[in-house]
């Protein structure tokens, strides 16, 4: 509901304008890539329980501190606009993104110890079950992603933004409750939990030796060596000269130089990176991709019905990876569900040519002579006539003004679009849609591989910085589609913008296969 709603808030707030949305959009970005390795390594230093505990209250008092000020600043904006000559409305602004971007930390820390090291030991490190209980978090996760942008959606529509903010509010002081109960009595039922290998402490010379054991062979996990402690205690009383900060700073560098070293040596790095690249696309029901849709004359009603059909081809995704794990193995699994991932998204390739496509290569070219600009404009105008006409004419953005807009579950609902035209074709949009929703069977299958794949392979001691390290990728290549969209914003961009998804992609799923030759080769040798 959270992660919904403050897109919203956000909008409100500052006039109907993106501008706060793109910073926090920003700022949640830039925290997790830059502090990821340090949360997977508290996560990993730190007894389960405490972990999920506090990572739990963290996150929902957050949410509950800027669900009150978002409150108190829908309710007096006009007075508090007046106070200190605006600025305390800046200081409000800045508050609602700190307090939000820590809850989204706080969950990140979550997702790591309960996804990603929780369930490995409560299944008994029992492959079977553990795919089992990944599909079904899956599962809960998906239908969550569609109910509660709904329920807080209708709360908002037929009441106010405060009465929403309070809706939160409660909603996160309940949950809080219920949560901490579950979580406790799960630690209590599974004695293993409350079992945790110590993290090593890792000098400069061990890193090299944990380097020189990467380069000699693959898949195994890395220990530090015995040697060179004379060395390492001389370079450690060094440390010790330096003031407090200096020391903290230097450690909290070192750690994140760690995590990423420790990311880089595993075996399965190359398919982590897969699942990486694959994030960087706009061919996923997100406001980019809807914003297109309805310049393409789709109606909110269908796209409403579109999200739904998603919905169930994710959801036969996860019941796929079961049964061809339990049949084909883990990694390959993977592969077919890369091929079935790329295979359907070559209809969205196809739409990009297809009749009714409204791409047109001109406008990324403005320095062409005089002559031929106007032999292109002619073009131009005879592609424009595939493109749903919005407010603002034919270089209408993919996100235009958002005073027309009604949100539901990420997707804008235009009340102002006219309806006496529409394009000639839509053969276009059609496979565009039918290679989003059908690729959702193997992107969320592969997910899961992936997924998988990195609880069995990383050692415990370093489960949580390696998957704190794998969420810094992740929100790094979904920041890079978002520079894209900046970098051509119009519907006659959009379909450069699919070649680039679909480049993408296809670069992710090509290391996940490389992944797979080395690590079939590698069970050959062993055998």
């Amino acid at each position: 509901m959270w992660h919904f709603a403050i897109s919203v808030f956000l909008i409100e707030l500052y006039g109907r304008n993106l501008l706060l949305t793109a910073v926090f959009g920003l700022v949640v970005a830039g925290s997790v890539l830059l502090l990821g390795a340090l949360i997977g390594d508290w996560v990993d230093r730190n007894p389960r329980n405490k972990v999920a505990h506090a990572s739990l209250f963290i996150q929902n008092i957050s949410v509950t501190i800027c669900s009150i000020v978002l409150m108190l600043v829908f309710s007096y904006k006009q007075r508090i606009e007046q106070i200190w000559d605006g600025w305390l409305t800046v200081v409000c602004y800045t508050v609602v993104i700190v307090l939000a971007d820590v809850a989204n930390l706080a969950s990140t820390a979550l997702t790591i110890a309960i996804q990603r090291d929780w369930i490995v030991v409560i299944t008994g490190y029992n492959r079977g079950h553990l795919a089992g209980m990944n599909a079904t978090m899956r599962r809960i996760d998906q239908v969550t992603n569609i109910l509660a942008p709904l329920a807080v959606g209708q709360v908002m529509t037929l009441a106010s933004n405060v009465v929403g903010c309070g809706f939160i509010l409660g909603w996160n002081l309940v949950s809080l409750i219920v949560e901490f109960f579950f979580l406790s009595r799960v630690y209590r039922i599974v004695p293993a939990l409350s079992v945790k290998p110590p993290v090593v402490e890792l000098d400069h010379t061990n890193l090299q030796g944990m380097e020189r054991r990467g380069s000699q062979g693959e898949g195994q996990v890395v220990q530090p060596l015995a040697e060179g402690n004379s060395d390492g205690s001389l370079h450690l009383k060094e440390i010790t000269y330096l003031p407090l900060c200096f020391r903290r700073f230097r450690w909290l560098v070192s750690t994140c130089k760690d995590g990423w070293r420790a990311y880089y040596h595993q075996p399965v790095f190359l398919a982590g990176m897969g699942l990486a690249f694959l994030y960087t696309t706009v061919l996923g029901f997100d406001c980019i991709t809807t914003g297109y849709a309805y310049t393409q004359g789709i109606s909110g009603s269908l796209l409403s019905l579109l999200m739904g059909v998603s919905a169930i081809t994710g959801l036969m995704g996860t019941v796929m990876f079961t049964r061809l794990r339990k049949t084909y193995g883990l990694v390959n699994t993977g592969i077919i569900s890369s091929g079935l991932h790329l295979g359907c998204l070559l209809l969205c390739v196809c739409s990009v040519f297809a009749p009714g496509s409204p791409m047109d290569l001109s406008l990324l070219m403005p320095y062409f002579t005089s002559n031929s600009s106007s032999e292109l404009g002619g073009m131009a105008s005879q592609r424009q006539k595939h493109t749903y006409p919005l407010r603002g004419g034919s270089n209408q953005p993919l996100l235009p003004d958002r005073s027309s807009i009604h949100w539901t579950n990420n997707t804008v609902l235009f009340d102002n679009v006219p309806s006496g035209s529409a394009p000639e074709s839509y053969i276009s949009i059609i496979l565009l849609f039918m290679g989003v929703i059908t690729a959702r069977i193997g992107l969320w299958s592969f997910d899961l591989t992936v997924t998988q794949l990195l609880q069995e392979t990383i050692c415990e001691s370093e489960r949580g910085v390696v998957n704190g390290v794998q969420s810094s990728m992740n929100y790094l290549m979904d920041l890079l589609h978002f520079i894209m969209v900046i970098s051509a914003p119009q519907p006659q961009h959009f379909g450069i913008l699919v070649l680039i998804s679909v480049l993408f992609i296809t670069t992710g799923h090509t290391m996940y296969f490389l992944y797979a030759h080395k690590a079939k080769r590698k069970r050959r040798q062993d055998t």
